[in-house]
């Protein structure tokens, strides 16, 4: 397996584990979240009570496409990477961009104390595509 799939491979097994926390143990409001909606916690809970139960199942269903997208890049990578054909990474690339790069976004326009670690997750991602490129030059 080339490096660029090994890459691409790391790249989707961190999405599969963010999916998995999201699944398991995410809070439905975490501190920066009141933050934002610059309200306290006990102001939410009374202005909607069942708040944190309907996030909860949105988080149980938004990490299920986070894990089902890891696996599938995981696979692709492994089964379909090949010789770096190009199809291949750029599919690989877009499915990076739309999942961790918007994530990454969204993350540091709210200021997210996560912000740091989501950007340093983009990096096998930026990473397998800079050594895709590479390997096409040469």
């Amino acid at each position: 397996m080339s490096a660029t799939a090994w890459l691409f491979v790391a790249g989707g097994a961190i999405v599969a584990g963010v999916g998995g926390y999201f699944v398991i143990a995410r809070p439905a409001l975490l501190p920066e979240d009141l933050r934002y909606l610059r309200r306290s916690d006990g102001e939410v809970e009374a202005a909607i009570p069942r708040l944190r139960k309907w996030l909860h199942l949105v988080f149980i269903v938004l990490g299920g496409h986070m894990v089902s997208t890891g696996i599938l890049t995981i696979y692709v990578a492994v089964s379909a990477l090949g010789d770096n054909n190009p199809s291949t990474v750029v599919v690989l690339a877009l499915a990076g961009a739309s999942s961790v790069g918007a994530m990454v976004v969204v993350n540091f326009q709210l200021h997210s104390a996560f912000r740091w670690v989501l950007l340093a997750a983009l990096l096998p991602w930026v990473v397998a595509i800079g050594s895709a490129a590479l390997s096409w030059l040469s």
